[in-house]
């Protein structure tokens, strides 16, 4: 399905080019107002946002834009994507709406949407809200329009529900964690969900200025927490992206571990509990290493496009409950409705503590496969997937790798690139056939 605004996670783009700028993001919150009273009189959308300059801009934007529509509004103020899906939950929303462009630097921004369920929604809501941005509004009476208040409480409501999904039974205490929240929407919920469980917090991105997210720190840039937990000779450090539904950890060594080995902690400690964990699912990006680990232990595993709302798709296709990818989405359906990097930490974190290991023991048995990843920027109106060029080096490389590598080429979801992906049992051939694939699109 061909979609015009809607993107792998919502609608993203440069602040002030279509179609991130006020008046179209008006138009758009008119458009969600009127299909959501197709089904309900009087619906309520909650808007959280993360910490960028322009959130402010939108924000009130989309409070208009709903209450034209006749829909009521409730400002959540900075607050973690998975915090947003969990209060439209938690407080019977129609909607639950982000303004965030998550891992991407502050001059991008971005609107997502959640289902009343706390749930990412479907491609057919989001093609019902393209078909009907574009048609001339209808303003409702100055009787029948939106109001809108804020929740005053709605850091320390999130702040509980995260510590709820931490085994009672344990603490952090004696821990000592540096928690990086990339200048981002979790900045002053993350070191408090861990100090209150007893953790020794140092915090470092969480001072947002409205221009540093994501700058130099965070999930998207390691290098500034692997170096502050060797400094203060922690015992784990944790990186946030800009919205705080992506995780990676740091250990005491400066070890850097991705989204797909936090994913297998999670299932290790189910298993180490004798939980029943019927299947998992990862992305087409997820590292081979993981999947035959699983395998292994007789734990079923499939992948899903990229993307954390497909891993969702996959998830409850098969009713099952864990999944993510190597960036750091990371779901536990059995704890929350999406990707949450606080919950997934804490799931982590309660691995070892349980287990009195790190994580290296217990990944001694899952050493990752090397992989290079490539973005190549394309051109506008480039047609990379007619290359002729690339498709041979396709061809080639496949037939080089045969059994002990893969290959995998697509375009970004969110920007004008296209990411080419070679996995290989040896670092150096797996760079040496990505760079002859990516040269062909150059």
């Amino acid at each position: 399905m061909s979609r015009r605004y809607f993107g792998t996670d919502g609608i993203r783009g440069t602040v002030g080019q279509a179609p991130i700028t006020p008046d179209f993001v008006l138009r758009l919150a008119h458009a969600v107002g009127r299909v959501l009273k197709q089904s309900e009189a009087r619906p309520t959308v909650l808007i959280g946002k993360d910490t960028r300059i322009s959130g402010y801009m939108l924000e009130s934007a989309l409070e208009s834009g709903f209450n034209s529509a006749g829909v009521d509004v409730v400002l959540l103020g900075p607050l973690p994507t998975p915090g947003v899906a969990y209060l439209t939950r938690a407080q019977r929303a129609s909607l639950g709406v982000v303004i965030s462009a998550s891992h991407n630097a502050y001059p991008d921004n971005g609107i997502k949407f959640f289902s009343a369920q706390g749930t990412k929604l479907s491609d057919a809501w989001e093609a019902t809200v393209e078909s009907v941005v574009d048609e001339p509004p209808v303003w409702v009476d100055s009787a029948a329009l939106g109001k809108a208040r804020r929740l005053d409480d709605a850091a320390g409501r999130y702040i509980e529900f995260c510590k709820s999904t931490f085994a009672t039974d344990l603490t952090l205490k004696g821990m000592k964690l540096v928690v990086d929240a990339a200048h981002g929407a979790a900045y002053q919920i993350a070191p408090k969900v861990f100090h209150e469980l007893g953790a020794e917090v140092i915090a470092i991105g969480c001072a947002p200025d409205g221009l540093n997210i994501n700058h130099e720190v965070g999930a998207t840039h390691p290098q500034a927490l692997i170096d502050a937990v060797k400094f203060h000779k922690a015992d784990f450090g944790i990186a946030l992206d800009g919205d705080a539904d992506r995780l990676l950890m740091v250990d005491a060594s400066g070890r850097l571990y991705n989204g797909d080995e936090l994913l297998y902690l999670m299932v290790d400690d189910r298993l180490g509990r004798d939980e029943n964990v019927p299947g998992v699912v990862g992305t087409l990006m997820t590292n081979m290493a993981v999947e035959l680990a699983l395998k292994a232990r007789g734990v079923p595993f499939v992948r899903a496009k990229v993307g954390d709302r497909y891993v969702l798709e996959e998830l409850t296709r098969h009713h099952w409950l864990l999944g993510g990818e190597g960036s750091g989405h990371l779901l536990a359906l059995d704890k929350h409705t999406t990707g949450d990097g606080l919950i997934s930490a804490l799931q982590v974190l309660q691995t070892c503590v349980r287990s009195d290991k790190t994580m290296a023991q217990l990944l001694s048995s899952v050493t990752l496969f090397p992989q290079t990843l490539i973005n190549v920027r394309l051109q506008p109106g480039q047609d990379w997937q007619s290359n002729a060029a690339l498709k041979q080096a396709i061809a080639a490389v496949e037939q080089e790798l045969g059994q002990t590598g893969r290959v995998l080429i697509r375009a970004s979801g969110t920007e004008p690139l296209v990411r080419v992906m070679v996995e290989a049992r040896d670092a150096s051939q797996a760079q040496a056939c990505a760079q002859r694939m990516a040269q062909t699109l150059a």
